[in-house]
């Protein structure tokens, strides 16, 4: 598996940010596809506006908006952009992009989590060839 980062797409891209991927499911406001620099825009594995919404009216619900949001990566367009990522990341670093204010507050931390279990069930001795 490549190097997974984060940055926020208000941030200068890196030379080596790999794959540039967008993981909100809304276009970031004030900047343009140039200046973001995006490999691919996967607005499928973000969370859906209800569970957005639901989340924002209460920041303490983090445990059961990081279980609702797994939860959604197994359905439907979710899971087949989820596994779109797991081929990426496992096939050379990506920098995972977002607008989010809090990145650690977020639905990134929960992304990364599952895109290092992925690596790990795919490489389960961790070494390479």
């Amino acid at each position: 598996m490549g190097d997974i980062t984060v940055r926020r797409v208000y941030d200068s891209p890196e030379p080596g940010d790999g794959v540039r991927v967008l993981v909100d499911r809304l276009w970031p406001r004030g900047v343009s596809k140039e200046r973001a620099a995006i490999d691919e825009w996967l607005k499928e594995v973000a969370p859906s506006g209800e569970l957005r919404t639901w989340y924002h009216k209460d920041a303490a619900r983090y445990a059961e908006f990081d279980a609702r949001y797994r939860r959604e990566l197994e359905a439907g367009a979710a899971t087949q952009a989820f596994a779109h990522l797991c081929e990426l990341a496992a096939g050379g670093p990506v920098t995972l992009v977002t607008s989010v204010k809090s990145v650690e507050a977020s639905h990134v931390p929960t992304l990364v989590g599952l895109l290092e279990h992925d690596a790990s069930a795919r490489d389960p001795q961790g070494g390479g060839p």
